[in-house]
């Protein structure tokens, strides 16, 4: 591995264009947004009503680190980052119902457990985080930072560790991969044979998690399969599940 060259990459990233390509990764989003959307409903479904067969959960590790791929993407592209940041907090907000049916009912209405956030609130921090990164408002990242990794966040930090990764190397992408890579090579040791979700190798445990790095050729090897898809399907799409979810697991 060329030492030098990642130094080089992640202390002098190349300045972002105004015009032109800005990374030099994966720019086909809308069949990334769909490979998310697909592996987290399969790791939904998972959740919510197979909890102990791996599979479900395994296919669903594609989903965030795609999700922080694409978020990193909209931050190099959108023209105005703010009204991004508001669409993500609107629908973090009109999802948390569904998703306490969906997922911890229990917790809302007998134990007043009201910390569990829907990922929207981690994309949301995450984003805000990158945000004051990339304009160097360093007390927004800091503050975006410790909230998601203080309080109970889905991911709780990983979603700002990987969008830097995906950020500072957008112009590198071998070292980009290198480096994702190195993120969950430790799940290859850090699993438990008592956990029915990890991997069973023999007498050895791999963590589930490690199913992650089946997102990266997605995101690091470009595509052009020319899919177009409404942005609003991708917004709309995660209530909407996990408000037939909720139902689902009523009626049964």
């Amino acid at each position: 591995m060329n030492i030098p060259a990642i130094r080089h990459a992640l202390t002098t990233p190349a300045a972002v264009p105004e015009t032109g390509p800005r990374l030099k990764t994966n720019l086909d989003t809308d069949l990334l947004k769909l490979v998310a959307i697909v592996s987290m409903f399969v790791d939904h479904i998972g959740g919510a009503f197979f909890p102990e067969v791996g599979a479900f959960r395994w296919i669903g590790r594609l989903a965030f680190p795609i999700f922080c791929y694409c978020m990193t993407v909209g931050l190099l592209y959108t023209r105005d980052v703010k009204r991004y940041l508001g669409r993500l907090a609107v629908f973090a907000l009109v999802s948390q119902p569904f998703y306490v049916l969906a997922f911890h009912p229990h917790d809302w209405m007998v134990d007043r457990n009201w910390t569990n956030w829907n990922i929207f609130f981690t994309l949301f921090l995450s984003l805000l985080a990158m945000y004051g990164f990339k304009e160097r408002k360093w007390w927004l990242f800091l503050g975006a930072f410790f909230a998601v990794s203080w309080w109970n966040f889905d991911y709780s930090g990983i979603g700002i560790q990987l969008m830097l990764i995906f950020f500072l190397c957008r112009n590198h992408p071998k070292i980009g991969a290198a480096l994702y890579v190195l993120t969950y090579l430790p799940c290859l040791w850090g699993g438990y044979l008592e956990d029915p979700l990890a991997l069973k190798l023999g007498g050895f445990a791999v963590d589930w998690a490690v199913f992650a790095l089946l997102a990266a050729p997605l995101i690091f090897l470009p595509t052009r399969s020319g899919l177009k898809i409404p942005k609003w399907f991708f917004y709309a799409f995660y209530p909407a599940h996990l408000a037939v979810i909720a139902v689902i697991r009523f009626l049964l």
